[in-house]
This record gives structure tokens, sequence and C-alpha cells, in this order.
């Protein structure tokens, strides 16, 4: 395969007569008008030119970008590459890089850049990674695009480092270590190297319309600036594995503070590779819309307008909060531990809740007692209250609740999970016991379609 710059590719393509337009560096690999210079793969028909679009409509089909020359397609390493995508309701499709014509199947080799804004998954499978992923990589889970509307995708690659921006929301910072961590099985090419370009017709549902696209080669030496190498660790490694396997890896538990603001708990995400959900006042709910930070409040029992709870993507109970100061200095513990289980079944069956977090606290004075005083039955009480209202237990990094025990009664009774770092860490706890508890990724709650959350299921 050939290794092309700008000029050798512009001298190629200039001597072929092909209608592209160049300029401050852009070439366009799509001539708004033909298929010129791509390949499409599997099901030809798929394809199709459309008042300037590239447009898929049918069985599973990926377009590859060949160039001029088919027999010696261009090959980019380090580039910057522009496109507009409009995808359709449910479309699952994407962009892949250092890829390689095949002729069936899933493009093997490179990397694919998600678009999935509703694509619900096919049986009763739920694809969790959202536009803007770089699939099994780093997934981003929160919808911020909307269907049958243009977005503008972008992607920089240099070097180690992939950055990747839709509608100027960067949703991937990622580094690739030496050697690569590779995600499973069919995913085994998927590192850094060279390539071309394909674009993805998934099935005959995922429809969309690509233009504009266009590339900016860049020196085969080029270097992202403040790149680092990342730590490669259990952590890291589980991160791709986990993520890989469609489990969605958001950490509910962010607080921002003095010397860790918006911009930091994003950037920290994104290297971590695990989403963040940053619990907020609903003064401060609109600087979330343009990120890939859901927005939570931590409800205490004050009543707040249904309108005002409608703002964030969920909602979060804290076991810790509802101990009263005085709980650890109690002489009759039974009694106390009764009316502790009475009131939090309470709040979860009554107030609008869709985290659960720090479940079965106790206040230090009692927590060393704390897998007697839980007993079969008040877990049963607590944990059932729970899985009736569909609130997700919290995996907390901090305090490591709740028990084993009870994530194995949550997950019999049908509960949900999520992370929860509360700053400690980064979600070892979760980690630990998807492992420990055999947790598939549907055991993972993360905010979905209107309907899903507390707030609108208790009117």
């Amino acid at each position: 395969m050939t290794s092309w710059n700008r000029r050798s590719f512009l001298s190629t393509v200039a001597g072929a007569g092909a209608a592209y337009a160049a300029g401050d560096g852009w070439i366009d690999l799509f001539d708004g008008k033909s298929l010129t210079g791509w390949i499409a793969a599997e099901n030809m028909a798929t394809w199709k030119v459309s008042s300037g679009t590239l447009a898929n409509d049918g069985p599973r089909s990926h377009l590859f970008y060949v160039g001029p020359n088919p027999d010696s397609p261009p090959s980019f390493k380090n580039f910057e590459l522009e496109a507009e995508v409009l995808p359709r309701p449910y479309c699952n499709s994407g962009l892949y890089f250092h890829t390689k014509l095949q002729t069936t199947g899933f493009p093997i080799k490179g990397f694919e850049v998600q678009v999935n804004n509703t694509a619900l998954g096919e049986g009763t499978y739920r694809e969790r990674k959202k536009t803007g992923s770089l699939y099994s990589i780093r997934n981003i889970h929160k919808q911020i695009a909307p269907d049958d509307q243009y977005m503008r995708m972008r992607v920089l690659v240099r070097g180690k480092n992939v950055q990747i921006w839709i509608n100027d929301i960067q949703t991937v910072d990622y580094t690739e270590p030496t050697p690569p961590v590779l995600p499973p099985s069919a995913e085994r090419e998927r590192f850094l190297d060279r390539g071309t370009f394909a674009l993805q017709g998934h099935d005959p549902t995922s429809r969309s319309l690509w233009r504009k696209v266009r590339v900016k080669p860049l020196p085969d030496n080029a270097i992202s600036p403040g790149a680092q190498a990342p730590v490669v660790d259990d952590i890291f490694h589980k991160v791709i594995d986990v993520g890989s396997h469609n489990y969605p890896l958001v950490d509910f538990n962010v607080h921002l503070k003095p010397g860790f603001d918006l911009q930091q708990a994003l950037a920290k995400s994104r290297r971590d590779g695990i989403n963040c959900g940053i619990l907020t006042d609903v003064k401060d709910v609109d600087s979330f819309k343009n990120t890939c930070a859901f927005a939570g409040h931590q409800v205490d029992g004050k009543p707040l307008p249904h309108a005002t709870l409608a703002k964030f993507d969920y909602l979060l109970f804290d076991a810790a909060s509802a101990i009263p100061p005085e709980a650890g200095t109690v002489n009759n513990v039974q009694e106390f531990m009764d009316t502790h289980v009475r009131n939090i079944t309470a709040m979860l069956d009554h107030d609008p809740i869709d985290i659960y977090s720090n479940p079965t606290y106790l206040p230090p004075s009692l927590s060393a007692s704390a897998e007697t005083l839980w007993t079969e039955d008040r877990l049963r009480k607590v944990i059932g209250a729970a899985a009736i209202n569909g609130v997700a237990l919290e995996l907390n990094n901090q305090n490591k609740l709740p028990s084993e025990r009870a994530i194995k009664m949550a997950k019999e009774l049908r509960c949900k999970f999520t992370f929860g770092s509360q700053g400690v860490g980064r979600c070892e706890y979760g980690f630990q016991m998807i492992e420990a508890c055999k947790l598939g990724w549907n055991d993972l709650w993360v905010p979905g379609a209107v309907g899903t959350k507390a707030i609108d299921r208790k009117k």
C-alpha cells in the first residue's frame, strides 16, 4: 500500500482528472456527484449519491475510500478529517480510519468513530456506545446530537494520539500505549497504524447521509502537544475489556470543587475512559448541555418542582445523608436499624430517585457490625424497594458498598447498578464487583429515553 502525502496525492488526483478541490491543505474525498474514489463492499446497491450526499439504505455494506487508483489506494497515518453526517432515527453507522478494503464483514483493521444517537440494538442486545465513541476503546454513553440533523465530525490523529469532536464537543482524547492494549476477538487489529477511510452501512434499518468528507494529511512525524503515554495498569485494561463488552462505564458520583472544575472533570473522564455524571444544582445544569457529562442532582427529601427536577439526567439519593448525626450514640441499635430501613424504603417508594448511593451505609460507630445489622430481612426490604421502583444501586468506591452479599441479592431481584467514585479512585470497586458477582452489561444502568427517568415515572 502506498504512503501518501499531500503533494503526491494532489499530483495523482490532478493527473487522473478527478474533480477534487484543494485549499489550505484540505483534500475533498467526495466530489458531491459520484462514487468516484470509493468502493462499496458486500452490497454495492446500499450506497448511492443523492442530492450531493453519500447515502446508504440497504443491507450491510462498507464504503471504502480507494482514491483515483484503486489498485494503489492511499494510506494515511496522521491527518485531520472532517465530515458531516445526518443519521436517520435508530441509525447505527460510523466512520473507520487506518483501515483497508475488506470484501465482507465489519472491518477488522483500524478504528471506528461511532454514529449512534438512538439505535436500540438487535434482539435483546442494547447498544450503549453512542455517537463520538472511539468504538470499544473510549466509549461515550450520552446522546449529544439529534437524529435527522447534520452533525459535524472532526477526527485528529497525530502520532499515538486520537482526538474526536462532534459539533465542537470533544468526546475523545486517547493516547495509545506501547504496545497497544487491544479489545478481544474480531477487534485484534484495532491499533494505530496507517490506512484509508470507510463509511458504515450497518444494516437495512440504519440509514444515513454523508457530505463534505475531506482530509488534511499531516506529516508522519506529527505529534499532539501535551499528549502523554498512559499508565497501563489493571484499570486501563479493564476499561477497554469491559467497555468492548458493552458495559456503560459512567461514574455518576462526581462533585466539582475548587481546583476541580467541569473542564477538569471532562479531561479526567477522557483520560480514564470512564464517563462522568456530575452532581450539580439547577442554576448550573445548563452548562452541561454541550458536553459529554450527565447532569445529576442529589435529592435529600426536600421537595422541588417537577419542572426543576426534570432538567437533570438523573436524581441521586445518598444513604449517608439519611443517617441522623446522633445515630452513632443510639442505645437501641436494633430499633434504630428498623426505623432506618422503614425510612429508606419509604423514600425509594415515594420519591423520584434513579440512583441509591452508598446503599447499606451505616455510621462509623456501627459499620463494624454492618454484616450482622443488615440481616437478610432488612436487606431484602431495602433492595426489594429499589428493584420494584427501578432504582439502581451504586457500587460506591469510597466506602466499598454495598457488600458482595447484598449485590448478589440485588442481582437476583433484578436491580440495576452504577459506578460511583465520590472522588476516590477510578471505580475500582465497581470493576471488582462486576467480576466477583458476574454482573453483565445489562445489569448496569445508564440514563435512556424519555420515560425511563424516575421523575417521569413518578409525576
